[in-house]
């Protein structure tokens, strides 16, 4: 493995243990309110909606501009596009190419069918060092299968090194946001937290900190050195694996990643099986598309890249290495021919920055690591849609479609939450845990299956829906402004269409004239 120790001058060397951290709430909660629910109470908070408002829309601006200096930017996407698709269509060929490439060189390969299994083989790992203490890179696979309450259940502590993720950790919260899982709070909140919680997890803050940026990057950086120059153990995800070659790749901006990936001994990746791409050429198309989708950059400021370990006596760089990859109901989206295409997704989160819904109700909502768009997608297919919270998400979208404009590799969510709404309203055959199951309709949706299946029979007879809609046009001065009962829901916040005079068959035949007019 090749890597450079990135040096900050003028650290002092104190050695602050920390204390046991206090624990955190579990992810997601056991009982999470449904989307609309969660979504109602946080509009109401004007701090929150303004937070995401300002960051939102200054992301997806820089990132506008960062795409258009690329004159092949939908070749690019197109590009992305197909060698998703093509990995996915042979997964199990390259899976079984990187293991044999990780192992050649040196790794050693994990197979995890669910969280469960992940979080065991990690701690196992864990103890086997002799350590109680590890050290994380920003991962959003381990987030997924809580491993960082796994390991605290098992005695071992895991600090999160990067920025954000860090402030979440100390403030006992939840990411909200891929990319930036802090984008929920503001400045003086996050001084805040630094002042109030860093003394428990190791090198307190300055007590006169401000909410200046200088000072807060300062302050973390001060009490995560340490944790870095003392840490035998390190934990990340990865954003690809060359399957030629058994290379993991790590793209971030904050230089923790490198820190994390080539300080320990010990460096356990805990990776879902759908971020393979088939060779190192691949990646040129990547490298392009995700830095400009993700953080508005042409490139990353830290690319890491490493290949199995490396010799005892070099400077830098783990001497085991352990790749965890995680199945965890990807399989069972690979099973659906419409809904698989989730499985493209690098992590870019450009679609929660164009997302309406996401701007206003925040990333909490989604009762998932996953929130936004692609979360929406996403969580119902790797968990099921079996909780409230889980039924709910394909509904969490108006269906603009910008979700689909900006996304770099083409997912068309769209699609994809309308193809799980119907399963969540008419069940029907689905693959769970490796097996074909066939779901039962969602409770709460017997009125709109009933209108669906009204629909279908009067639209399928001409003479049925000519009548009524000669009915609807006759009796239109009698036409209430809101549903009632259920409906009060849809038309609370729109207008009903007025029914027009006459129906669109009369007038055509009245204007063009008799039979002819009427094709």
């Amino acid at each position: 493995m090749s890597g450079t120790f990135v040096g900050m001058p003028g650290f002092p060397p104190p050695a602050h243990r920390a204390s046991p951290p206090p624990a955190h709430p579990a992810f997601p909660p056991p009982a999470h309110p449904a989307f609309p629910e969660a979504a109602r109470r946080a509009v109401h908070d004007a701090t929150l909606r303004a937070n995401l408002r300002h960051a939102t829309h200054t992301i997806r601006a820089k990132r506008a501009k960062a795409v258009r200096e690329l004159a092949d930017w939908a070749e690019l996407r197109e590009a992305g596009k197909r060698i998703k698709d093509h990995t996915l269509r042979h997964l199990d060929r390259y899976l079984v190419q990187l293991e044999e490439a990780v192992t050649a060189a040196g790794g050693t390969v994990h197979w995890a069918v669910d969280a469960e299994e992940a979080n065991r083989i990690v701690t196992r790992l864990v103890k086997e060092t002799g350590e109680s203490e590890v050290v994380k890179v920003k991962s959003m696979a381990t987030q997924e299968i809580g491993l960082n309450e796994a390991l605290e259940a098992a005695g071992i502590r895991a600090y999160e090194t990067d920025l954000a993720e860090l402030i979440v950790q100390l403030g006992r919260d939840r990411p909200s946001h891929i990319l930036v899982p802090a984008i929920h709070r503001n400045r003086g909140e996050i001084r805040d937290v630094f002042r109030s919680e860093m003394g428990a997890w190791g090198r307190p803050a300055p007590e006169d900190l401000t909410d200046a940026p200088a000072e807060l990057a300062e302050a973390a950086r001060l009490h995560l050195r340490e944790k870095f120059l003392r840490a035998k153990v390190g934990v990340s995800g990865a954003n690809f694996m060359v399957a030629e070659t058994g290379t993991l790749v790590v793209v971030e901006s904050e230089g923790n990643g490198r820190m994390c990936l080539t300080l320990p001994e010990t460096l356990i990746s805990v990776v879902g099986i759908e971020k393979i791409v088939p060779t190192w050429r691949d990646l040129e198309v990547f490298l392009q598309t995700l830095p400009r989708s993700s953080t508005a950059e042409r490139m990353n400021p830290y690319t890491s890249m490493w290949t199995g370990t490396t010799d005892p006596r070099a400077a830098d760089g783990p001497r085991a290495f352990h790749l965890v990859l995680l199945d965890n109901g990807r399989t069972d989206t690979l099973a659906d021919q419409v809904g698989r295409q989730a499985l493209r997704c690098i992590r870019c989160s450009a679609c929660l920055n164009v997302c309406p819904v996401y701007e206003r109700a925040g990333g909490h909502a989604y009762g998932s690591v996953y929130p936004g768009p692609i979360g929406a997608i996403l969580s119902p297919q790797l968990r099921g849609t079996a909780s409230g919270i889980d039924a709910s998400l394909p509904y969490a979208s108006s269906l603009c479609g910008a979700c689909y404009e900006v996304c770099p590799v083409a997912i068309d969510i769209p699609e994809v939450l309308v193809h799980l709404r119907e399963r969540v309203v008419e069940g029907g055959p689905v693959t769970r845990e490796g097996n074909k199951v066939v779901l039962r309709p969602a409770k709460g949706h017997a009125a709109e299956r009933a209108a669906m299946r009204a629909a279908r029979w009067t639209l399928t007879r001409p003479g049925a829906l000519r009548t009524g809609q000669r009915l609807a046009s006759r009796t239109r001065r009698f036409h209430p402004r809101s549903l009632p009962g259920p409906g009060r829901a849809w038309s609370g916040t729109r207008d009903l269409p007025p029914v027009p005079a006459e129906p669109f068959r009369d007038w055509w035949r009245r204007t063009h004239g008799g039979k002819d007019g009427d094709r």
